[in-house]
Formats: C-alpha cells, sequence, structure tokens
C-alpha cells in the first residue's frame, strides 16, 4: 500500500486483530492457540471474525475466564491504543468496558484517517498548483 493512500477499516480491523493477538500472546503461545481454538470451535469466532463480531468476542473471553477477563481485555485495549498512537488510560477495573473502548479507539483511528486523507489531498493540490 503506497504510505501516501489513507488508512481503511481494514486496516483498523487489522489492528484490532494484532491486538487481540498480542493480548493473548502475553499468556504465552500454546495458551493463545488453545483460546483461538476455544473461541472457533465453541463460540463460532474465528480470529479473523472477532473485529466483526466483537460483542461476542467480549462475552465469549467473559465465559472462559470469568472475573479475570477484565486483566486480558485491558492487556488488548492498551495495545490497540498504543497501534493507532494514543495511551491508555484504565481507570477502575470495575468500570472498564471493552466495547466502548474498542468503540472509542475506532473513532480516534477514522479522525486520524480523516485528517490524513486531507493532508495528501492538500499535498496533491499544491502538487497540481506547483506543475
Amino acid at each position: 500500500m503506497p504510505e501516501d493512500l489513507p488508512l481503511t477499516k481494514k486496516d483498523f480491523e487489522n489492528l484490532l486483530i494484532e491486538a487481540v493477538d498480542e493480548g493473548l500472546s502475553s499468556l504465552g503461545e500454546s495458551s493463545k492457540q488453545a483460546i483461538l481454538f476455544h473461541l472457533d470451535k465453541g463460540f463460532n469466532i474465528g480470529k479473523n471474525e472477532i473485529p466483526n463480531k466483537i460483542e461476542d468476542f467480549t462475552k465469549a473471553i467473559e465465559k472462559i475466564f470469568g472475573p479475570g477477563a477484565s486483566f486480558l481485555q485491558i492487556l488488548i485495549a492498551r495495545r490497540l491504543y498504543e497501534k493507532v498512537g494514543e495511551v491508555f488510560e484504565s481507570h477502575e477495573s470495575a468500570d472498564f468496558v471493552f466495547t466502548k473502548h474498542v468503540e472509542l479507539v475506532k473513532q480516534i483511528f477514522q479522525k486520524k484517517e480523516r485528517i490524513e486523507t486531507e493532508e495528501v489531498l492538500v499535498v496533491r493540490r499544491e502538487t497540481e498548483i506547483e506543475i
């Protein structure tokens, strides 16, 4: 993908998948693989389907880990914020709602995408004017 093209919805989905993968990796590679297998076979959520099934993914993680799910969700959220160049500011884990953070990061991503698109258009116009 050329560097001057804006990011896309697919790019955000890939960032989310990477953040999930990295969060699960913190549990160890064999644990990550076991969880991904369980998500796929037990909950019908393939790794690449997570962005489109984020509510189901969240419920599945909560069923698998119980009260410990928030720890993993915070790890994933932290990685997702980092991937869009933001800092995750965690409050109390009791108040943490994973899906709200995913939506917030998606909005940040889309805002940055619009700004990047506008900058590309300005540069292209300036280049056309110079020619």
